[in-house]
């Protein structure tokens, strides 16, 4: 039985791939070709022109892609969408969680397989007692019991890249949408296996009434995101493309992917490695300055001065020239001099102790002494 149903469903994506394709080869029929001379300023060719110059690497099959999804989008405006706008109308919300709850029950048990593929055993009977404690307390997973334990996504796309197998291309599927050649190898293991509880059932109508709420339910939660998309997206597609590729690599390296050097970084480190080692040892404006050097004595002495004949003119009152040449009594070299001089007899600063800061005490000298 899987594998008729593999087969069945690989001839349905034969027959889309096809559809796809056709479009594809009408629309380059039709004008819409990579050629710059045959593209008018601001038409969807231009469009085309600059997303082949400018095209990712992980993304060689971009003109199928492309047309992949716009047939993809034609499909989900025309049915899915709708239909998930309604459900989302019609279902109450506490309902809704309950079918989220039950189809995320099921993708418990195929999590917990790959958790044993991948060796991580705790995780394992982390998730395999979710499994059973929503499916019996849970009412077959309709209600959350188990939501105090760590809810993990794994599929065997993940287990591919845990041990090692690049994604590969991206890779558009009719209907399914992004994906690339590993995780498209992991679908078809995934589908064989049958680890979906729904493929076990023998009532076709039944199951094809669950994998088509399964369906709905899925798209009828993208319709917040869709805004968002809408909104910062210039191209749709490549921003579509490179979320799915970042997302799958955070999935396959649990939320903690290696960090990828761009262009501009490798240009970068290599510049900065020709520099002299001087260049990173920079003077630091806020250092204290240098007190190795001698230190004039009468340094505190003048300043002090200044300020004190500074203040007098500006009171008003005439203070003794003792203040002028009292920096000259603090100093070693005359400490033989007499303390005090007569005021009316005024000594000028002798040449050894004469200090060039040291101008307002002379000034008030001169002033004195030629009134």
């Amino acid at each position: 039985m899987p594998l008729s149903r593999l087969m069945s469903l690989s001839r349905l994506f034969i027959l889309l791939a096809g559809l796809a394709l056709a479009n594809f080869a009408s629309s380059q029929e039709a004008g819409y070709s990579n050629d710059p001379a045959q593209g008018k300023i601001g038409s969807t060719q231009n469009t085309s022109v600059v997303v082949k110059e400018t095209a990712n690497p992980r993304d060689p099959l971009e003109a199928y892609n492309r047309s992949m999804y716009q047939f993809n989008e034609g499909v989900d405006k025309a049915i899915v969408k709708p239909l998930a706008k309604t459900y989302n109308y019609i279902l109450p919300e506490p309902v809704k969680k309950m079918v989220s709850n039950f189809f995320g029950n099921l993708y418990d048990i195929r999590t917990t397989f790959n958790d044993l593929l991948q060796l991580k055993f705790d995780q394992a009977g982390n998730d395999a007692g979710r499994v059973i404690i929503n499916s019996t307390f849970g009412i077959l997973g309709l209600f959350d019991v188990a939501d105090h334990l760590e809810k993990h996504d794994e599929d065997f796309g993940q287990t591919l890249g845990y041990w090692g197998v690049k994604s590969g291309p991206y890779f558009v599927l009719p209907i399914l949408g992004p994906r690339n050649v590993r995780d498209t190898v992991g679908f078809i293991v995934d589908v064989f296996t049958n680890l979906n509880p729904i493929g076990w059932l023998d009532n076709v109508p039944a199951r094809n009434i669950l994998y088509g709420t399964l369906w709905v339910d899925t798209r009828a939660g993208l319709l917040d995101s869709e805004q968002i998309v809408d909104e910062a997206a210039v191209d749709r597609y490549s921003f579509i493309r490179d979320g799915y590729m970042q997302r799958r690599q955070n999935l396959v390296y649990d939320g903690d992917p290696p960090r990828e050097k761009f262009d501009d970084e490798e240009f970068y480190d290599e510049e900065t490695e020709k520099l002299p080692d001087d260049t990173s040892v920079q003077q630091n404006p806020a250092a204290p300055a240098d007190t190795s050097a001698p230190m004039d004595p009468a340094g505190p002495a003048d300043a002090a001065s200044a300020s004190n004949e500074s203040s007098d003119r500006n009171q008003g009152t005439s203070q003794p020239e003792t203040s002028g040449i009292s920096v000259i009594l603090t100093l070693p070299a005359e400490s033989e001099q007499p303390t005090q001089q007569p005021a009316s007899t005024p000594t000028p600063a002798s040449p050894s102790s004469f200090n060039p800061y040291q101008t307002e005490p002379l000034n008030v000298l001169d002033r004195e002494s030629n009134p």
